[in-house]
C-alpha cells in the first residue's frame, strides 16, 4: 500500500490561477470564486497532485503524509 498525503489549500492565498486544476483535474476544482480547493481531502500520493503543488505560483497548496503530518510539499528546511 502507498502513501497518503493530506491535501490544503490556503485559501487566503490562492489567486485562482486554475494551474492546479489544469495539471491535476482530478485532484482540484475551483469554485465559483475562483478559488481552488481539493476534490479530497486525503488522497493516494500521486505525481499529478505534487505537480500541482509544485506549479502553483503563490503555494498555496500543501501536502502532508496522512497520520503523521510530516512535510511532503514543500518540503521542511
Amino acid at each position: 500500500m502507498g502513501d497518503r498525503w493530506q491535501v490544503t489549500v490556503d485559501r487566503g492565498v490562492c489567486i485562482g490561477s486554475g494551474m492546479c486544476a489544469a495539471a491535476a483535474p482530478d485532484g482540484f476544482r475551483l469554485d465559483t470564486a475562483r478559488q481552488s480547493h481539493p476534490v479530497a481531502p486525503e488522497t493516494d500520493a500521486d505525481e499529478r497532485i505534487l505537480a500541482a503543488a509544485e506549479g502553483c505560483p503563490v503555494e498555496a497548496i500543501t501536502l502532508t503524509l496522512a497520520g503523521s503530518g510530516e512535510a511532503v510539499f514543500p518540503p521542511e528546511e
